[in-house]
């Protein structure tokens, strides 16, 4: 016997946990289901729209302005600018006061571990004192058990970038950590617990040993910046107690994978799923599919899926429902693949636009517009994934975030805000019609 829901959403990213939230503001049963972890925690945690246009102009003030010149079949072509805008409203109810950025239309220009600056709609709390923006100088705070930043080469960056502040960095122990290969969530853990650290003069809390440390670094500076690991649990209060110590604003640079702010936005996400009363089936992969018997559905909007089956440690257990929506992520998730001779969807074998020669998937200039950065689904305007002749795939399938193609989001800086977008259209979407 088949589970009964009236959404399923599959995938457990930002598309699809918005998706999930979206179709349960209709007041229908949602399934979200996934299969390995979620590739938030690997994300920055920031929520842009998008920073720079397709053809490279930016960073974008205003990314609003860039919305109606996008091509055919962008995804934001698909879902259109009032969508974006109520996607990231929907967004602000869920992130509540952890996130700021909603004040205005505008991009928030944050400064990265690289050094760079990433145009962004949307930004946590935490990176609020550190926007590029800010004119006060900064002292950038790196850790010598923690190589993935580089702080006086990224302070460097940011000066040669033209950043409108003094920037220097520094390189710095951490107390109570001696392996160069400890999590990121241990650097948090230690601070969100304040665990007793030995220093030079005794014992002293983690926290009040790393204000320390840094102190006699401190010059004129009015702000300092750390790698993004000051806390998990009780970030607001760590960032406070470093504030208070020091006498200056602290700010969190945002980090290269695994990602603390990443994992912060999935645990946020994921408690409002739970929250809304979505369903969750996680740690499964859907493996097949059926479509309705013939007869039973409308030819003029493609096949109608009856059920899909997933694979429970080798148990096939069929889930049906009204409507689907499919956030696997491209091709990086492997929601989109490749082999020599094509390019597809793995799940529902859906139409991928490609070349029939692989040799024109790709240029040889490194830097040079890559034609398979473009890969994914090709939607119409319900967001449904179009075969090679235009025609719907399924009538009930809609598709959302990295799945999609039509768009670089590497390029563009435009990846959260396609997930969220989408996401949120495809969950409306499907809500609405299996409210019917």
């Amino acid at each position: 016997m088949a589970i009964e829901d009236d959404v399923l959403v599959i995938g457990g990213g930002l598309a699809g946990a918005s998706a999930a939230l979206a179709a349960a503001e209709r007041d229908v049963r949602v399934r979200l289901v996934t299969y390995k972890q979620s590739t938030l925690r690997h994300a920055s945690g920031l929520i842009d729209v998008i920073g720079y246009t397709p053809d490279g102009e930016g960073p974008l003030v205003d990314p609003f302005e860039a919305l109606p010149d996008l091509p055919e079949g962008h995804p934001y072509e698909r879902v259109g600018s009032e969508a974006v805008r109520e996607a990231l409203a929907f967004f602000d109810e869920i992130a509540g006061e952890t996130y700021a950025g909603s004040h205005t239309e505008a991009n928030a220009l944050v400064p990265t571990h690289g050094g760079t600056v990433k145009p962004t709609a949307r930004y946590p709390v935490s990176t609020a004192a550190g926007l590029a923006s800010d004119a006060r100088d900064t002292l950038l705070v790196g850790f010598e058990t923690l190589p993935d930043f580089e702080a006086p080469l990224a302070a460097d960056h940011l000066e040669a970038a033209g950043a409108p502040f003094s920037a220097r960095g520094v390189t710095v122990s951490f107390p109570g950590i001696v392996r160069d290969d400890a999590k990121v969530t241990r650097y948090a853990h230690l601070l969100d617990h304040d665990e007793s650290v030995a220093t030079g003069d005794g014992e002293t809390g983690a926290r009040n040993a790393l204000a320390t440390t840094v102190y006699e670094h401190l010059e004129d500076e009015s702000r300092v910046g750390f790698p993004a690991i000051l806390g998990d649990d009780h970030a607001d209060e760590v960032r406070a107690a470093l504030e208070d110590a020091l006498g200056v604003d602290v700010f969190e640079v945002p980090m290269g994978p695994p990602s603390l702010p990443g994992m912060r936005l999935e645990d946020l996400l994921y408690n409002a799923l739970e929250e809304a009363g979505v369903r969750m089936t996680s740690g499964v992969p859907v493996v097949e599919y059926e479509t309705a018997a013939e007869g039973e559905t409308d030819s003029s909007d493609g096949d109608r899926i009856d059920h899909v089956v997933v694979d429970r440690n080798g148990t096939m257990v069929p889930h049906r429902a009204d409507q689907y929506v499919l956030a696997t992520g491209g091709l990086v998730g492997k929601g989109v693949r490749s082999e020599r001779e094509r390019v597809f969807e793995p799940l529902f074998d859906c139409y991928v636009p490609h070349a029939s020669d692989r040799y024109d998937w790709f240029v040889d200039d490194v830097f040079g517009e890559q034609p398979y950065a473009r890969f994914g689904l090709a939607p119409d305007r319900e967001l449904r994934p179009l075969d090679a002749d235009d025609e719907p795939e399924f009538s009930n399938l809609r598709a959302a975030g990295a799945v999609l193609g039509g768009y670089d989001f590497a390029a563009e800086k435009s990846g959260a805000g396609v997930s969220l977008a989408t996401g949120y259209v495809a969950g409306t979407r499907a809500g609405t019609e299996a409210e019917r």
